[in-house]
């Protein structure tokens, strides 16, 4: 949580420091639903992100010098500085995603979590991965919200869907979009089962999240967690945060989950005071050490601007010379006329 949350804010110094582009959304606040979930995961299972996905890829453990790197858009990035803020992935840590649309990305969860299934069940392959899937409030009055959440009741996948509850999407307050703010309901009528946790105590998420976890790996199916969690920022680095009424931000800042989980082992004698200094010190160190690399690394070539664009490159960005043909002069040449 600490490294999730020293990481964002340094996202917001370098933003205003021009040395990222575009929108910027931030996690601060939001911390103890990825870590109470993705740290229960093995390194095979798979996480599909939003917009706001930062720290679920240092959780899924993406080295934060990647994730540095891919936010200032340089070669070095996660996506080879292709994706940028709202478009982390990586293979290798079997992160899908950072999707820009709201509910996006869960059907692609839903296809993920199929796969485990089918690779199980059809290939008969030792398969017990499974999926989880984050979103926000606003999206859960989204089509795609209801039809996966049939599918995966349906083909019982090994999904869980986590509903981040921040109350706000962009400027919307969730009491104001949806008939029944408690989206936890939701699960039930589909034959899913729904749960309602504290999003800002990482102890609460995290025993909630192992039974959800467990349910879908044993494959009795998917279930649905609503997080009840806020975002200390604006809805992204150009948001002036003017809409939100400063005592409601002023309460859920007194419930920081990370002061209150240092409270908690402090209280309860876990580890001495010093060992969460050392831990904050190395955690400052290792966010700096990720700029460092990020502003240190190349910016991608021109040639890299049509790679992965198409199944196959060569049927329209490269030609049969094996040259990029965005180079040759005349290659809009007709175009207007097709």
């Amino acid at each position: 949580m600490l490294l999730g949350r020293s990481f964002e804010d340094m996202c917001a110094q370098m933003y205003y420091r021009g040395k990222m582009f575009g929108f910027v959304h931030l996690y601060n606040g939001q911390e103890a639903v990825s870590t109470g979930f993705i740290r229960l995961l093995t390194d095979r299972d798979t996480v599909v992100s939003t917009y706001r996905d930062h720290v679920h890829a240092l959780s899924k453990g993406v080295p934060a010098r990647a994730v540095m790197a891919e936010l200032f858009g340089k070669t070095t990035g996660c996506c080879r500085g292709q994706g940028g803020s709202m478009h982390m992935f990586s293979r290798e840590h079997n992160l899908i995603g950072g999707f820009a649309f709201i509910g996006e990305g869960i059907p692609v969860a839903t296809g993920a979590a199929f796969s485990s299934k089918y690779r199980r069940e059809v290939l008969k392959e030792s398969c017990d991965d499974v999926t989880v899937a984050f979103f926000g409030d606003g999206t859960c009055n989204n089509g795609q919200f209801f039809e996966c959440l049939n599918m995966a009741a349906l083909w019982k996948l090994p999904i869980v869907f986590v509903v981040e509850n921040n109350l706000w999407a962009i400027g919307m307050s969730h009491f104001r979009a949806t008939s029944d703010p408690e989206i936890w309901k939701k699960g039930p009528p589909f034959g899913i089962p729904g749960v309602h946790v504290d999003g800002m105590d990482v102890l609460k998420v995290r025993e909630v999240a192992k039974e959800a976890i467990a349910r879908a790996r044993r494959g009795d199916g998917p279930t649905l967690v609503e997080c009840d969690t806020y975002r200390f920022r604006g809805h992204s680095l150009a948001d002036p945060d003017e809409l939100r009424n400063p005592d409601e931000k002023a309460h859920y800042s007194s419930r920081d989950p990370i002061a209150a989980l240092k409270n908690y082992i402090l209280e309860h004698s876990l580890v001495p005071e010093s060992k969460l200094k050392a831990i904050e010190k190395n955690i400052e160190e290792l966010v700096e050490e990720a700029v460092e690399f990020a502003d240190s690394s190349p910016a991608p070539p021109r040639s890299q601007l049509l790679e992965n664009v198409f199944a196959d490159p060569k049927g329209f960005g490269i030609g049969s010379d094996g040259k990029y043909r965005c180079e040759d002069p005349g290659f809009t040449q007709g175009t207007a006329q097709v």
